[in-house]
C-alpha cells in the first residue's frame, strides 16, 4: 500500500522557513526528516538554489522528477509548460555538525530565498515529515493509503508485513529495488537507506519484532519495485584498500 506526501497536513508561508522555525511540535519547529516545499510556477527556466538548500532537494515539476540541488550543485533548468505547474523541492536534513566554527550554521531545510529566472520565489505550502514517533503513528491512523494497483508517483511513503511465527531473531532488511530513503519497523525509525551503498542492508534488531504481522512502512524518495527482504547475514559493501 502506499501514502503520497499530499495527504499531510501543509502549512502555508509567502517566504521559505527553515525546518527549526516550522509551527510544529508545539511550535518548537522540525529537528530531523525532511521537508517540502511547494509553489506554483507559469513557466520554465534556470532555478537557482542561491546556495540556500541544507542539504539535499529532490526537484519535481508536476510530480515528475527533474534534478537533484545541493551544496555542489545550486543551479538545475527546469522545463517549460503551460499555464500554471506545481514546483516541489523535497529536502533532507542529512545530519548536523556538532563542532567547528559552523556550529551556529545548523539550521535545515531552505533557509532562504531561492529564484527563478532571477526572480524570487513567493507563496510556498510546506509539509513537514520529522520522521519521528509521533508522524510515524499518524501515518499508521491514516485512511488514505492506497493500494499499488498501478505505478505510483514519488516521493511516497509504501506499507506492508513481516508475518513471524516464532520468537523474533535478529535479522537485516535489504531494500535492492530501492533507491533512497527511510525504513519503519513498528513505528521505529530503523535507518536511512541508499542505492549507492557501500552499505546495502539495514540491521533489524529482534526486540522490535514480536509474534505475528510486523508492520513495515518504507518512505522512497525516488524509486521503488515494491519488494521488500530480509536476510539472515549483513551486506556492508565492497571493500577497498586504504593507502
Amino acid at each position: 500500500m502506499a501514502l503520497f506526501l499530499h495527504t499531510l497536513q501543509p502549512f502555508k508561508s509567502e517566504r521559505p522557513v527553515n525546518m527549526e522555525n516550522l509551527p510544529v511540535n508545539n511550535n518548537n519547529g522540525q529537528s530531523y526528516g525532511y521537508t517540502l516545499y511547494e509553489t506554483a510556477i507559469t513557466s520554465g527556466g534556470t532555478l537557482n538554489s542561491k546556495n540556500n538548500i541544507r542539504d539535499r532537494a529532490l526537484v519535481f515539476v508536476d510530480k515528475h522528477f527533474v534534478g537533484v540541488l545541493d551544496y555542489t550543485v545550486q543551479e538545475i533548468v527546469l522545463p517549460d509548460g503551460k499555464g500554471s505547474r506545481t514546483l516541489s523541492l523535497l529536502v533532507e536534513n542529512c545530519g548536523r555538525v556538532n563542532y567547528g566554527t559552523t556550529l551556529d550554521e545548523q539550521r535545515k531545510g531552505l533557509v532562504g530565498d531561492v529564484e527563478l529566472n532571477s526572480h524570487i520565489l513567493q507563496g510556498f505550502i510546506i509539509h513537514s515529515l520529522d520522521m519521528k514517533p509521533g508522524f510515524v503513528n499518524r501515518l499508521q491512523s491514516s485512511s488514505h493509503w492506497v493500494s499499488m494497483q498501478r505505478r505510483p508517483s514519488f516521493p511516497a511513503f509504501f506499507q506492508a508485513k513481516l508475518y513471524v511465527n516464532s520468537s523474533p531473531k535478529d535479522t537485516f532488511i535489504k531494500l535492492p529495488g530501492w533507491t533512497k530513503g527511510v525504513v519503519f519497523i513498528n513505528g521505529r525509525n530503523l535507518g536511512r537507506y541508499w542505492s549507492i551503498g557501500p552499505q546495502q542492508t539495514l540491521y533489524v534488531p529482534g526486540p522490535w519484532l514480536h509474534r505475528g504481522d510486523n508492520q513495515v512502512i518504507v518512505f522512497e524518495e525516488q524509486e521503488a519495485d515494491g519488494k521488500v527482504q530480509f536476510t539472515s547475514s549483513p551486506d556492508y559493501g565492497m571493500t577497498v584498500d586504504v593507502q
